[in-house]
């Protein structure tokens, strides 16, 4: 009798329901070119999470494969910083070429390729040894690089000489060069690798590439002096930060026609979309803002305030980072969540050391945190919260609801 009677305090007094357990991108790296640093955004509740510095003039960033590493082009200084992710400080700087703006890496994460616009060249760098392997020559001023889905080509925007070199990843040499608008800045290949979308700052167009015969197929009009550019997981969509008309063009690949035009911050440079695709976010350079634009309705959901003069230009959501939800070693069925009726506490199992606990509500407003492996719910209203677990294989999120 007395078991049931517990059974049935149990039920009432709480009904924890796991609603998700997310394995998508949680963590945003914002390089800001104006004060040096990188902001690093949780993605999940649009929350500036920290801070940190980096070399002189970080403009463009890359994400690996695996979300362990943060590429980062430091313009002023000639170097890439890498920023270890499960500790979030900068653990690796390598030289390159003048002027390091746009970088890519490859699909299996063994390469990364950067353009050094005032070198004019391209710079690859093997990501196990962290050095150049080689430097390779391309067109004017190159600025934006993109890596196909296969890793057999690299497509690289040459801004001063108005073309795009496609360089073959295994020769490392250039096998083609493509006449596009003027200035081409952003470059997004889509996720089939038929098609290679190139942001044309100075002609405000998009243009579209058939990669089976390197030529241009179509030319979109989109805002005034497009700089960023990046395409929904799916390949439907390709959205694009105009940087001069602070605004951003979502555009159907469909019929390479422009849906609409939404409004963010002030100029625009860096755009990327959540690896969901539920999310897209601006970095925009002269509002010291990163804007958040939901996809379902279009509009702008949120601002998160970053450093000075952001940039963000490239991939700069990581795909599964360690302090973000799930990292690919931190499986959430290896956390164990359950709650203890008389002391009124969440109780938190798992074979992984845990550092800390937090509870938010729905909209990452933190309301408890602890260093061990309970904590008290006595305080918690009712209604959906988030049990964020950091263990040291990054961090799992879970939902409950208190009834």
């Amino acid at each position: 009798m007395k078991s049931f009677l517990i059974a049935v305090q149990v039920f009432y007094f709480f009904v924890i329901i796991f609603i998700s357990e997310s394995t998508k991108a949680q963590t945003a790296y914002v390089s800001n070119t104006g004060d040096n640093t990188v902001s690093i955004i949780n993605v999940a509740i649009s929350i500036l999470k920290a801070t940190i510095p980096v070399n002189s003039s970080p403009g463009c960033v890359a994400v690996n494969p695996s979300g362990s590493k943060v590429y980062i082009s430091c313009a002023g200084a000639n170097t890439i910083n890498i920023i270890n992710t499960s500790s979030n400080t900068v653990s690796n700087t390598i030289n390159v070429g003048s002027n390091p703006r746009g970088l890519s890496v490859s699909p299996d994460g063994s390469k990364v390729y950067v353009a050094n616009y005032l070198g004019n060249t391209v710079s690859v760098i093997n990501s196990l040894t962290n050095a150049v392997s080689t430097t390779i020559s391309v067109g004017s001023y190159p600025t934006g690089v993109s890596v196909s889905p296969d890793g057999s080509k690299v497509y690289v925007g040459n801004y001063g000489s108005n073309t795009i070199s496609v360089i073959n990843s295994f020769t490392n040499t250039v096998t083609n060069t493509i006449s596009v608008g003027n200035e081409p800045f952003g470059i997004s290949v889509s996720p089939d690798g038929s098609k290679v979308y190139v942001a044309n700052y100075g002609s405000s167009t998009v243009n579209v590439i058939n990669t089976a015969t390197n030529s241009v197929s179509d030319t979109i009009n989109v805002g005034i002096g497009p700089e960023g550019l990046s395409m929904s997981p799916d390949g439907d969509k390709v959205y694009v930060a105009n940087y001069t008309g602070n605004s951003v063009s979502i555009i159907n690949t469909a019929t390479n026609n422009v849906l609409k035009t939404i409004t963010v911050g002030n100029n625009p440079i860096g755009i990327s979309v959540s690896p969901d695709g539920s999310e897209i976010y601006t970095a925009n350079s002269n509002s010291s803002s990163v804007s958040v634009i939901s996809s379902n309705t279009n509009t702008v959901t949120g601002t998160i305030n970053v450093g000075s003069h952001p940039v963000a230009f490239g991939n700069f959501i990581s795909t599964y980072p360690n302090n973000g939800i799930d990292s690919p070693s931190t499986n959430s069925q290896s956390i164990s969540i359950y709650l203890n009726p008389v002391l009124e506490n969440l109780q938190v199992q798992s074979l992984l050391q845990i550092k800390d606990i937090e509870i938010t509500d729905i909209t990452g407003r933190l309301l408890c945190a602890t260093t061990g492996n309970s904590i008290n719910c006595n305080s918690l209203a009712k209604g959906i919260h988030l049990v964020w677990v950091n263990t040291e294989r990054g961090i799992v999120v879970k939902k409950f609801i208190k009834e």
